[in-house]
């Protein structure tokens, strides 16, 4: 039954928010979470499609999601001019088994930039914004996010001389011989013992996750 149901792409997908808003003046609105939930007990793969990609940074427009899991999408709008406020985007998340091509389900999620938060009206959108989305959407094309970026990540910048020291002292660490090991021309006062080693591994790829993410 359950593969009845794969087959036929109509999967539920669970994301939160369903709708993202940023604000031009303030800086701290550009960066907006997605999370994808999945609280099915196998394991699925996600891609982050865009009507314009050209607007928004995608970190990790694609990925796996364990069973039961769920992962956040950093999505960042780096085109703030006064000509797109009020114009409605479109995100879709598309989640397929990690054997297969086929999109098992999709979720869309809104994207728009205001100028303010401070004019914000106090009512709900009206019917008639409502309408110009459904007609705006009605023919809409999405583009996976990957093809139109020419970078997903900052290039300037890069691990501090700190994150670089200690990453070379975790891999020093697990290089010296395991405490016991009898035949070792190094002294036995830098002999570790394991759990010092699994420390000292734990450590380097946390280090690793920030300097692949700098």
């Amino acid at each position: 039954m359950q593969q009845h149901q794969l087959a036929e792409g109509n999967l539920p997908v669970f994301v939160f928010p369903t709708e993202l808003v940023f604000y031009a003046d303030e800086q701290s609105s550009h960066k907006q979470v997605l999370t994808l939930y999945k609280p099915y007990e196998f394991a699925l793969k996600f891609k982050v499609l865009c009507t314009a990609p050209n607007k928004y940074t995608v970190v990790d427009s694609t990925g796996a999601v364990k069973p039961q899991c769920c992962v956040d999408i950093v999505i960042r709008h780096r085109d703030v001019r006064p000509c797109h406020y009020g114009v409605y985007d479109k995100f879709r998340l598309q989640v397929s088994e990690q054997s297969q091509r086929k999109a098992l389900g999709r979720k869309e999620v809104t994207a728009t930039l205001r100028p303010s938060a401070s004019q914000e009206p106090s009512s709900a959108r009206t019917q008639d914004e409502e309408r110009r989305m459904k007609e705006q959407f009605a023919d809409s094309e999405f583009f996976e996010q990957t093809a139109f970026q020419t970078e997903s990540r900052p290039v300037a910048g890069g691990p501090s001389l700190l994150t670089v020291l200690l990453g070379l002292v975790c891999m020093i660490a697990l290089m010296l011989p395991t405490l016991g090991e009898q035949e070792s021309t190094v002294p036995v006062y830098l002999h570790l013992s394991v759990n010092k080693k699994l420390v000292a591994a734990y450590v380097l790829g946390l280090l690793t996750m920030v300097i692949l993410r700098t």
